[in-house]
């Protein structure tokens, strides 16, 4: 009665929201012991959402410290850790949280937290080879995995074993990205008669300039795209020629071809293989081709394995520097003297194992 007197509303309004949000059974009136029950439950309830929020503040507190500390994808499992690793989230933690609700979060007994303590006050005993193995990874397009690391740190009279050089590569977040995107298709349909499948997947050769194999490749960047256009020789994987442009046009594989054929010496015609794309059926390249005798050699339509040695360097390049990277502020020009760049070191000092 008193509260529909001070705010102004009907008694009946107040039963008619009192029975809606609170149901009939709800006393209009609080008696000193409902008053007392009522507030013993929502203690109850602000204690147990209390817990909530910590329990949530915890789990939040582990995945950020997963992802700056350990280097890891948001969302990982934080139980798929390492034991160090978890010993290395709790001390960062230990200011905000209990020993005992860090080690129960992370399955972690106490024994093995105090026995990762102990062993991560040690000193690294592989403080040289960790940044020697950090140096060669840098210098080298972020392109190395273990093997080549392993191999480049034999060829400096290093020893150390390839399970000790990924473990530090791990520590240290050397990783190569991989990433899977849809390939460029210059395909236009059967503008031309289309050539036989000379090498039908055998890519060996047993002497330089006897197979050669092309294609072209397609870069998004965020200024724009780019078109790369090599020619590698499958007697060594060797880049013989490429040309890099924004446009993927009769200019750049003829520069290539020519560049390729400059290269050749008397009595050398290797077979240029490609797949049925429009560039390798324009009147430009077959007259270049016909002119150096030089035998062409196309994929089955739709068909990447009969080309899979040139889509090999394609996966190779991108995975060893484009993916690698934030090409955000980057100009075209840029870009391809990035490539340009990779490519040279590609032939002239890629460790090949």
């Amino acid at each position: 009665k008193k509260l529909a007197k001070d705010e102004g509303i009907s008694r009946g309004s107040l039963y008619q929201w009192k029975n809606t949000f609170l149901g009939k059974d709800f006393p209009f009136r609080m008696t000193s012991k409902n008053q007392g029950n009522q507030k013993e439950l929502l203690l109850k309830e602000v204690e147990e959402l209390q817990k909530q929020v910590h329990q949530l503040q915890l789990e939040k507190a582990l995945l950020e410290g997963a992802a700056e500390l350990l280097k890891k994808e948001k969302g990982i499992n934080l139980l798929y850790l390492s034991n160090q690793e978890k010993t290395i989230l709790i001390d960062a933690q230990r200011n905000r949280f209990t020993l005992k609700e860090l080690l129960q979060q992370l399955k972690l007994s106490k024994s093995s937290y105090f026995y990762q303590k102990k062993a991560l006050e040690k000193p690294d005993k592989y403080v040289e080879e960790r940044q020697l193995i950090m140096t060669i990874f840098n210098s080298n397009f972020c392109a190395y995995g273990y093997r080549r690391i392993h191999q480049a740190l034999k060829n400096m009279g290093k020893s150390l074993s390839e399970k000790v050089i990924r473990r530090l590569m791990l520590e240290e977040n050397l990783m190569i990205k991989f990433s899977k995107r849809k390939k460029y298709s210059s395909y236009v349909g059967e503008i031309t008669p289309a050539q036989p499948n000379l090498l039908n997947r055998n890519f060996k050769a047993e002497k330089p300039n006897e197979k050669w194999l092309t294609d072209i490749t397609e870069f998004k960047i965020p200024v724009g795209k780019v078109y790369l256009s090599p020619l590698v020789d499958c007697y060594d994987g060797a880049i013989i020629s490429w040309t890099i442009g924004t446009k993927p046009d009769s200019e750049l594989v003829n520069t290539m071809l020519d560049t390729g054929i400059a290269t050749l010496q008397d009595q050398e015609y290797p077979i240029i293989h490609s797949d049925r794309g429009a560039h390798y059926r324009w009147p430009g390249w077959i007259e270049r081709m016909n002119k150096a005798n030089l035998p062409r050699s196309m994929s089955k339509k739709g068909c990447s394995p009969d080309n899979s040695a040139c889509e090999g360097f394609f996966g190779r390049l991108k995975n060893e520097v484009f993916y690698q990277r934030d090409w955000k502020n980057t100009t075209i020009n840029q870009f391809i003297d990035q490539v340009d760049d990779y490519i040279h070191w590609y032939n002239n000092q890629r460790i090949k194992l």
